[in-house]
């Protein structure tokens, strides 16, 4: 353990970022080649915007991110976060074969829409929907999913929406699975709401889903990077082509950038949607960028955009990831007044990762210093607070960036004539 907490020291000590209890540690400065959106306002051209640390989602830049927006197609990701979870609990499987409605059908060979063409008579694979969902953002792929997996779409709607909500995302308008106003789905449409309407979720609630997404089932990467791939359908084959320009060897790849999701959603009441990730400098990040400019098909400017915050995330923020049973020099240790032992040793119970910005100072503390007696080894005792100079360290559950700390070893209560003693002469 000593050798771990050692090298952890170590680690951090040679980025120059080490965390105390009292004192504070400064964010290296940037290098001046890198430093593009340094000590100024990042101005987005989008309606609404949001970055986050993708494991811990701690918000790393934020524009009107709490009001609902239309989302289109990333609405896609929670379809498929559904069927990756139906997956897992075997009420499908990968070979399992679904067979559009008529109504789907039809929505599927419309050429306006994003799609590949299904036939109700012919039955495909989930993992054929799948894919077509994910690169060709396939709006009759989705639909057949929801299929697939619920039986029909309002009962798929009603299981997103209760996703949703256990997710703490309360103020989303959900109607589909595909993104889609509702009076484009013909008689596919939600019933009992208006033609005009669209599905709606905050910059903040859709990277909720990414991060979740991401978290629980990290293989849709494995699919969200594909550039193209061919779709089958009965005799007959469509070339797929992903939305996602920020991948590589499509027309907006970013070298330094090296994006592989998540998904985009185009509509005209949205404007140009885009819900990306990378992993960069062993940190990976998630973006969503509502409301971008797009002035026709070939427009880039979700991806200009997105590009322009991650930069300005990486350029200007540091990170440093604390391993699970780090040491924190100055927070390592609680108060047990009526422990055989007077302080209990405490470490970090999981790996935590910490952006900090350029210059600004961090601290951390324990939210306890005292505890009752008996500790038990690999309790939690308290939980590690990490601030800023800066301002706060806010993430998505709502509160700030903190972590538990669990006991080193295990503490008895010391027995009633010690701690009488105590009481009487103090703790010696």
């Amino acid at each position: 353990m000593l050798k771990k907490i050692k090298k952890a020291l170590l680690s951090l000590a040679a980025s120059g970022l080490l965390l105390t209890g009292i004192s504070t540690w400064q964010a290296a400065p940037v290098a001046a080649a890198t430093a593009n959106y340094q000590q100024q306002d990042l101005n987005l051209d989008v309606k609404a915007a949001i970055a986050v640390d993708a494991d811990g989602g701690q918000i790393l830049y934020a524009k009107n991110a709490t009001t609902p927006r239309q989302i289109a197609s990333m609405t896609k990701l929670v379809t498929v976060y559904l069927t990756l979870q139906a997956i897992k609990q075997g009420k499908l499987s990968w070979t399992s074969t679904a067979k559009p409605t008529a109504a789907i059908a039809k929505i599927s060979q419309n050429t306006e829409y994003s799609n590949v063409p299904l036939t109700s008579s012919h039955a495909y694979t989930i993992k054929e929907l799948y894919r077509a969902t994910l690169i060709e953002s396939a709006n009759g792929a989705a639909m057949t999913l929801a299929q697939a997996v619920s039986g029909d779409q309002v009962t798929f709607v009603k299981k997103m929406r209760k996703l949703l909500t256990s997710w703490g995302i309360k103020d989303a308008k959900i109607y589909n699975a595909c993104g889609l106003a509702n009076g484009n789905l013909g008689s596919a449409a939600y019933p009992g709401v208006g033609k005009e309407v669209e599905n709606e979720m905050s910059a903040t609630d859709m990277a909720i889903v990414c991060q979740k997404l991401l978290k629980d089932f990290p293989e849709v990467l494995q699919t969200t990077s594909i550039t193209s791939a061919t779709f089958s359908s009965g005799s007959t084959q469509s070339q797929m082509t992903n939305w996602n320009w920020m991948l590589k060897g499509l027309s907006s790849y970013y070298s330094d950038l090296p994006v592989d999701g998540l998904k985009t959603g185009t509509t005209d009441k949205a404007g140009a949607c885009f819900a990306g990730t990378v992993k960069k400098n062993g940190h990976r990040i998630i973006t969503v960028v509502l409301g971008a400019k797009h002035a026709n098909s070939q427009d880039p400017s979700r991806f200009v955009q997105t590009a322009k915050l991650m930069h300005y995330v990486y350029q200007n923020y540091t990170a440093v990831t604390l391993k699970k049973g780090s040491s924190i020099s100055g927070a390592n240790t609680v108060k047990v007044p009526e422990g055989k032992e007077t302080s209990s040793k405490v470490v970090l119970d999981k790996t935590v990762t910490i952006w900090a910005k350029q210059g600004s100072k961090l601290q951390t503390s324990l939210s306890k210093t005292t505890v009752s007696a008996p500790v038990k080894k690999g309790s939690k005792v308290a939980s590690y607070k990490f601030s800023a100079t800066s301002g706060k360290l806010p993430s998505l559950s709502g509160k700030t960036v903190t972590a538990p700390a669990v006991a080193t070893q295990d503490n008895q209560e010391a027995n009633f004539f010690v701690r009488l003693w105590r009481s009487i002469f103090g703790s010696k």
